[in-house]
């Protein structure tokens, strides 16, 4: 159903996977990878979000580069610019709104680990972001003047999570109602860090996983159009 392909950002190109609802019409979601890259799991999920009536496109941040060890995502993650990832997360979201099978004014993001909290940035910088979707978004830091925020935004957690604990989540859902933003918080009693996860037995959680994909589907419904 997918199919690569090539979109600006800024002042170079990027690549990224996208797919088309059957349907030919639909609203605009970037999906932002966990620290792995740009692996078959992020692409069925561009799938999963098109089979649902969404034009979904993943920008690969990591630029062909993938892997399945967790010391090699921890230095590309470490290695990835964030500023240069936000520029290529906008791109994304503007290939989609260009395209004359996109019903949405504005773009959906949707990001995992690293990805939330590209997902949570990007949500923050660029005015055409109009629903985001941040699961367990943890990266290293960066400025996130939530102020700007202007989008709503749902955060979903695992409550076993050491990695990225839900007590985050609960800080970032007080600030940010402090702040008059629209903000959803859901923890899920068992899930621990990845959850959402299908090709990683060890910490998949269905029952989970299957409760936060109906929640983020109606969200950007609700608020894409």
């Amino acid at each position: 159903m997918g199919e690569k392909v090539t979109f600006k950002s800024n002042s170079h190109t990027c690549e990224g996977y996208l797919a088309k609802p059957a349907s030919g019409t639909g609203p605009a979601v970037v999906v932002i990878q966990e620290w792995w890259g740009m692996v078959p799991h992020i692409e069925d999920l561009v799938e999963r979000f098109a089979q649902e009536g969404f034009i979904a496109l993943a920008p690969d941040l990591y630029h062909g580069k993938t892997t399945k060890s967790p010391d090699d995502a921890g230095k590309m993650l470490m290695e990835l610019d964030g500023e240069r990832a936000l520029s290529e997360i906008s791109g994304a979201g503007a290939y989609l709104l260009e395209q004359p099978d996109c019903s949405s004014k504005k773009f959906g993001v949707v990001g995992f680990c690293m990805g939330g909290a590209l997902a949570q940035y990007a949500a923050t910088e660029d005015s055409n972001c109009g629903a985001a979707v941040s699961f367990y978004g943890g990266f290293k830091k960066l400025d996130v003047k939530w102020e700007k925020l202007q989008s709503p935004i749902l955060l979903i957690y695992g409550s076993q999570d050491k990695g990225v604990p839900p007590s985050q989540g609960e800080a970032l859902k007080q600030k940010l109602e402090s702040l008059g933003k629209d903000v959803q918080l859901v923890v899920y009693p068992g899930a621990d860090h990845a959850f959402f996860n299908d090709t990683r037995p060890e910490v998949y959680n269905p029952e989970a996983s299957q409760d936060a994909w109906r929640r983020t589907i109606e969200f950007f419904r609700r608020h894409l159009g």
